[in-house]
C-alpha cells in the first residue's frame, strides 16, 4: 500500500501532467548518485528530426553545441532526460548504446554524445536519438525498419570521449559585449562534460565563478533552450581581457587555460587552448568520437554518474510511466 505522502506526491504529479499537457515536468531528480559502469543499464530510445539527420533542425540543441551534423559529432547525438542531461551538466558526455530486442537490431554498441534535453521522457532513462544514431543501431539495410518502431528498449553505459587532435575549445557566443561574456566550452576528453567554469580578468589575480544557463527571468525555468555547455559572466562594469579560464569536469579534475581569450576578443569566434584532459581508460581503449568502428566494448573506469529519482517509489514511477505512455498513444506514437 502506498503511503499517504506518496499519494500526495503522485496527486501533485498527475495535476502537473494534466495542467501542462506533457510528461516533461513529472519527473524530479535529486543529486544522489549511482555508479553503473561497466554494466549495461536498461533504457528506452526514441528518435526525432530527419531520418538521417542530427536531430534539431538547426543542428544545435539545448547544450549550445553547433553544427552537430559535422565532424567530430557526425550526427551521432542524443537528447537525454534529466538523470542524463543533469540540468545541462551532462552536456558533452558520451554513452554507448545498443538494442537487442527488436528483430532489426544489430546488437552492436554505438556511441552517442548528449547535445540536447529530452522534454518528454517515457522511461527512467530515455535517449531521444538523432535519426542517424537511431538507425545506426540496426542491422545493415534495416535502418528504416527500426526507425518505424518508434520506441525501442536499449541498454547504455558511460564511456570516455576522445577528440583526436583537438584541445579544449572556447567559443564566444553571439551577444557577448564588454559587460556580458558568454562562452561555449567543447571538445573535452574523458568525461566530456564541464560542471564549473571560472574566469580571471587581466591582472586581477583572482578567479570569479561563471554561471551556467539562460539569463534569469520569468521564462528561464521553462524556456526550451538551456545553454548547458555555455557559461556566462554578467558585470556592471567593463570586463578586462585577456581572460584566463578554469574548467572543472564531473570527476573533479581542473584545468586552466591562461589568457586563452585575448583582449581584442570578438563574438562568434573560436579560441583554441593548449589544454586537454586525459581520457579515462585510454590504456584499455577509448571512444574516438566521430570515428568509425563503434562496436567495441570500451574499458571506461571513470564510473557512470547519474541521478536517481528523488523520493519516488517504483510504484509511483510505474504509474507515471503508464500515464506518459498513454499520452504518447493519444498522440499516435507507436509503443511496442
Amino acid at each position: 500500500m502506498i503511503a499517504s505522502s506518496k499519494v500526495v506526491a503522485l496527486g501533485a504529479l498527475i495535476f502537473l501532467l494534466v495542467s501542462y499537457g506533457s510528461c516533461t515536468r513529472i519527473v524530479s531528480f535529486n543529486a544522489s548518485r549511482i555508479t553503473a559502469d561497466p554494466y549495461w543499464v536498461p533504457a528506452r530510445a526514441t528518435w526525432y528530426g530527419a531520418p538521417t539527420g542530427a536531430g534539431p533542425d538547426d543542428n544545435g540543441g539545448a547544450c549550445g553545441f553547433k553544427n552537430v551534423n559535422l565532424p567530430p559529432f557526425l550526427a551521432m547525438t542524443s537528447c537525454g532526460n534529466q538523470p542524463i542531461f543533469k540540468d545541462g551538466k551532462g552536456c558533452g558526455s558520451c554513452y554507448q548504446i545498443r538494442c537487442l530486442n527488436h528483430p532489426a537490431c544489430s546488437g552492436n554498441p554505438e556511441t552517442v554524445m548528449i547535445t540536447d534535453m529530452n522534454y518528454y521522457p517515457v522511461a527512467k532513462y530515455h535517449f531521444d536519438l538523432s535519426g542517424t544514431a537511431f538507425g545506426a543501431l540496426a542491422q545493415p539495410g534495416r535502418n528504416n525498419e527500426l526507425r518505424h518502431a518508434g520506441i525501442i528498449d536499449i541498454q547504455f553505459k558511460r564511456v570516455p570521449c576522445i577528440y583526436s587532435g583537438k584541445t579544449v575549445t572556447f567559443h564566444i557566443e553571439h551577444g557577448s559585449n564588454p559587460n556580458y561574456l558568454a562562452v561555449l566550452v567543447e571538445f573535452e576528453d574523458g568525461d566530456g562534460d564541464v560542471v564549473q567554469v571560472d574566469i580571471m580578468e587581466a591582472n586581477s589575480g583572482y578567479w570569479m565563478p561563471m554561471r551556467e544557463g539562460a539569463p534569469p527571468g520569468p521564462l528561464s525555468c521553462i524556456r526550451r533552450w538551456s545553454w548547458g555547455s555555455i557559461w556566462r559572466m554578467d558585470s556592471k562594469r567593463r570586463l578586462q581581457g585577456p581572460f584566463s579560464l578554469r574548467i572543472t569536469n564531473e570527476s573533479g579534475q581542473t584545468l586552466v587555460a591562461y589568457q586563452v581569450i585575448p583582449a581584442n576578443w570578438a563574438p562568434n569566434t573560436y579560441y583554441r587552448s593548449n589544454i586537454q584532459y586525459e581520457a579515462f581508460g585510454s590504456a584499455g581503449g577509448g571512444q574516438d568520437f566521430g570515428s568509425a568502428g563503434g562496436g567495441q566494448d570500451f574499458g571506461y573506469t571513470g564510473g557512470l554518474v547519474i541521478s536517481s529519482a528523488a523520493g519516488l517509489s517504483t510504484e509511483i514511477l510505474g504509474i507515471i510511466g503508464m500515464i506518459c505512455l498513454a499520452t504518447y498513444h493519444l498522440h499516435g506514437i507507436e509503443v511496442p
